[in-house]
């Protein structure tokens, strides 16, 4: 893509003011629609031409006003002249042509209407020229980009987990807890989806519990537990005097009901609750909501220890289409095209073969979503093949839809620490499959239901991270490894997490352990699949490609596992049905074998800004989740460098005292301080760190260091500060603790430099296009928390504020949450330099000054206000972009579309920076770029 999306928008913004008295076809057309291509940095001569000739049916000639082969055909006409005899036009012209020629697309247009019609998705859209930058993104195909929607399941669905929520909540606080509750809740779950859905006569369950039981509840959960024992025997087997309710249950087996539960203990408040939820239309909920249930009845803290964050419908389509499922409706639709015959026959049989024969395994699979959507999606692929197989008008009496299904739940594995959700997993998947066989009978006009359940799914309850995964299904016979695998960060990890993490990450040969839990499931699926053919795609945090943690996991996954990236899913916000669901940001990654896959390698990004997804064909994708065609060598990661190569100053961390707090002041403490000992006043100097500097708050440090000792000697307020100082660091473990505590009055880390010197925030928010750097004077302190730049010149500043440093910041430096981590090792260090002479980069001096002198316009606002991305000053906007102007030229002619192609360009000089090619090479990479 030539340009971001934002920037396409303001491209047709400026396209329709310049267009918008425009009528007359005959003189305007051509230039019109030269212009429009224009705005997607397309040339239009390079892909389409005006006046295609074409020999209609009835073999006179016409004249396609502008046509691009296979992908669009416009008709244009003047302005108030109807589109309708346009379309007629276009569809005369799209019958006459080549099937190879036929286009996906017709735009028919008067300059002031617009009309497109996808014809392979059968979508029109249309709208006015003045609409043109709202729908920009439905041209995405314009610049090689493809639309896609990943639909999400019905919001019902979580009506029905806060109604079995509420009974869980009731019996745990009751006492009725552990094992018994879960397996209790599990059963619960079943007869209310069985009382909606065909597997019990309709509303058998609730004529039970509203007609037979007490209402004050008292034998409520006596009948549950005979209902729960008719349902595990054979009618054959039952006492002949069983209640009428209950022999009219049928005989559900599966293990499901096998094993009896203690009688819970129910009041009238907790029947009505269950009640509630009989009443409740069950019929067009989808089994794929218990991992919401789940979620919605977990503690919020243990959530966060086990990492439990349960993946919407939407967001597990976004793992499954692009790994496997795209390539198997593609090859359905193949063939389904082909005319009727003995090989179009025989290749459906295949495909829905090949499809029975597909295994999957969910290593970290909680209440089973991704395994109960992936059965969903193959089974609704099967029927449709089976249509194709037998259409209506050649079925036969004799025909036994029971026989025609050949996938099943049997092929899908999964591994679950917790006994709870695993059992709501095995459930959810005989729910979904007997759904499936309802529809497949409804669409053949037969009963369909595998009742007494037989086959079962395969979900162990076990440690994934501690078991041979091959114990659960051979590595040789799985066809995918998919899932959402515990996130939880290192620091958030429980000691024993951490420890387990770690020796986990060292055997399977990371080459650091301060990663994200999730990286342990990425190797050991690697080690899983060494020297095979499956593939494997997570949900994963997108802290694994960013920073540090890039160069400690992916060599081990390219180099070590064999491993490459088929298709990855930029950052895009977490979503879950259930309350209190975690607000985080993800990506997707799908890898395979390398030299394995051949088939398109695309990366999918969210940031369209019209709730739509993009996706684009590359050759290859970094570790970053960029195209990484251009490099020499795909695999390159940016790792942390001690120093500079060249003369650029030397950074520096800020000040770190080590003083539990008896040192950093506030305002309150300042004051008290001084009051009781004037003298300090000389010691105390303003202190600040990254929110201090960017939001214009105050805070001070008893710089210790700088007070003679004949001086504290005077000032007792001051040595009972030292001596709290040197009781804190002797009560630290560790070395550092003991060194510092013989010298309380010395920091871990002392910068106070004399003059005026350069500082950049450690962390800033990610919201904004530009961290705040700037000037600090003496007497102020910098802390840990700001880097500190002596002697800078104004042309650094310069080049550090650019949107050029801002995109190598943002796509290779780590991040704490989502803000931004400025880190000197991973992002200072290694930021490439332009291939200039020192007294080019001395040039931007001049752009550094107009940034500022827009700052000095508002003395009194903070940068935080300042670099608002809402609230920025005109001014000093147009002072950045002038900058970024300047910069981008520095590094190359041809301008930047966004900050993506930014980073992917300076990927390139960072790889000639650190391994130059030869210079054929050189030349070459060059030339790709």
């Amino acid at each position: 893509m030539r340009y971001s999306w934002n920037e396409m928008r303001d491209r047709a913004q400026a396209f329709v003011a310049e267009w918008a008295d425009a009528s007359d076809e005959k003189r305007e057309s051509q230039t019109f629609w030269n212009e429009f291509f224009e705005i997607f940095g397309i040339r239009r001569r390079s892909v389409a031409r005006f006046e295609a000739q074409v020999e209609k049916l009835d073999a006179t000639r016409g004249y396609i006003d502008l046509f691009w082969p296979g992908r669009l055909l416009v008709e244009q006409k003047s302005a108030g002249r109807s589109l309708a005899e346009a379309a007629a036009q276009a569809e005369t012209y799209f019958d006459a042509l080549r099937e190879s020629d036929r286009p996906r697309f017709l735009l028919l247009s008067d300059f002031q209407q617009f009309e497109l019609r996808d014809l392979d998705e059968g979508e029109d859209w249309r709208f006015p020229l003045t609409a043109l930058a709202e729908n920009i993104e439905r041209f995405a195909f314009i610049v090689g980009a493809e639309v896609r929607r990943f639909r999400d399941q019905d919001p019902v669905n979580v009506d029905a987990s806060e109604l079995v929520g509420a009974i869980y909540r009731q019996l745990d606080q009751s006492g009725y807890v552990g094992d018994h509750l879960h397996t209790l809740m599990v059963r619960l779950v079943f007869c209310l989806f069985a009382d909606n859905t065909g597997i019990f006569e309709r509303d058998l369950f609730l004529n039970l519990i509203d007609e037979r039981t007490r209402e004050d509840g008292s034998d409520v959960g006596g009948w549950l537990c005979q209902l729960f024992d008719a349902l595990n025997t054979p009618e054959d087997q039952r006492q002949t005097i069983l209640d009428d309710d209950l022999a009219r249950f049928p005989h559900v087996n599966g293990d499901l009901f096998d094993g009896a539960v203690p009688p819970p203990a129910f009041n009238r408040g907790l029947r009505e609750a269950l009640l509630d939820a009989v009443r409740f239309d069950w019929s067009r909920i989808s089994p794929a909501i218990f991992g919401a249930l789940f979620q919605s009845v977990m503690d919020r803290g243990e959530r966060r220890r086990a990492g439990a964050h349960y993946t919407t419908e939407q967001n597990i389509l976004k793992v499954i289409e692009p790994l496997f499922l795209d390539e198997l409706r593609s090859e359905f639709e193949r063939i389904k095209a082909r005319a009727r015959g003995r090989g179009r026959t025989r290749d459906l049989r295949r495909l829905q073969q090949r499809l029975a024969a597909l295994t999957v395994l969910d290593p970290a699979c909680g209440c089973g979503n991704f395994l109960i959507i992936a059965y969903r999606e193959m089974r609704e692929l099967e029927i449709e093949i089976l249509k194709e197989l037998y259409p209506a008008n050649r079925r036969t009496a004799t025909l036994d839809v029971a026989q025609l299904s050949l996938v099943n739940v049997e092929h899908f594995y999964g591994i679950e620490l917790l006994e709870f959700p695993a059992k709501i997993a095995e459930t959810a998947l005989w729910m979904m499959d007997y759904l499936m066989n309802r529809r497949l009978g409804r669409d053949f006009g037969q009963w369909f239901a595998r009742i007494p359940l037989r086959a079962s799914p395969h979900i162990t309850c076990a440690d994934a991270l501690e078991i041979d995964w091959n114990d659960v299904l051979p590595a040789r016979q799985c066809s995918y490894v998919v899932g959402n695998p515990p996130f939880g960060g290192f620091v958030h990890r429980e000691q024993s997490r951490q420890a387990q993490a770690s020796q986990r990450l060292r055997e399977l040969g990371a080459l650091g352990t301060r990663l994200d839990y999730v990286a342990a499931w990425f190797l050991k699926a690697g080690d899983y699949f060494r020297g095979r053919g499956a593939r494997i795609a997570f949900v994963a945090t997108n802290s694994i490609t960013q920073g540090e943690q890039v160069p400690q996991l992916w060599p081990a996954l390219f180099d070590r596992h064999g491993l490459e990236i088929i298709f990855a899913h930029r950052t895009f916000a977490w979503g879950s049905e259930a309350p209190g669901s975690a607000h985080v940001d993800v990506i997707v990654v799908g890898m395979a074998n390398r030299g394995a896959f051949d088939g398109r390698r695309l990366l999918f990004a969210d940031d369209s800004g019209a709730g739509m997804t993009t996706a684009v064909d590359v050759d290859a994708i970094s570790p970053y989740l960029v195209d990484a065609s251009a490099l020499h060598d795909r695999r390159i990661v940016v790792r942390r460098a001690r120093s500079r190569a060249d003369d650029l100053p030397t950074p520096q961390v800020g000040t770190k005292p080590v003083d539990g707090g008896h040192y950093i002041l506030d305002a309150a403490a300042r004051e008290a301080l001084l009051a009781n000992e004037p003298q300090a006043e000389l010691y105390v100097r303003p202190y600040i760190g990254s929110r201090e500097f960017i939001h214009n708050e105050s805070r001070w440090i008893l710089h210790a260091p700088s007070i003679p000792p004949d001086q504290i000697r005077r000032m007792p307020a001051v040595q009972e500060r030292v001596r709290a100082v040197g009781a804190y660091r002797s009560r630290q473990a560790g070395a550092l603790g003991r060194s510092l505590a013989d010298d309380p009055r010395r920091f871990h880390v002392d910068v106070a430099p004399v003059g005026e010197y350069l500082v950049i925030p450690e962390t800033s928010s990610e919201t904004r296009s530009y961290v705040p750097i700037g000037w600090v004077s003496h007497p102020t302190v910098p802390s840990n928390a700001l880097v500190v730049i002596e002697d800078a010149p104004l042309w650094l500043f310069a080049l550090l504020t650019s949107r050029m440093h801002m995109a190598w910041l943002a796509h290779i430096g780590g991040r704490l949450t989502s803000r931004f981590r400025y880190s000197t090792g991973m992002v200072y260090n290694t930021f490439p330099l332009p291939d200039r002479p020192r007294d080019r980069l001395e040039r931007l001096a001049p752009h550094a000054d107009a940034v500022l002198n827009a700052r000095a316009g508002f003395p009194d606002e903070s940068l935080a206000n300042l670099y608002d991305p809402d609230l920025m000053p005109a001014d000093l906007r147009d002072a950045h972009r002038q900058l970024d102007r300047v910069v981008d030229r520095l590094y190359r002619r041809r301008r930047f579309a966004s900050d993506r192609e930014r980073a992917e360009h300076l990927l390139g000089m960072y790889e000639a920076m650190i391994a130059p090619l030869p210079a054929n090479g050189a030349q070459r990479a060059r030339r790709r770029r």
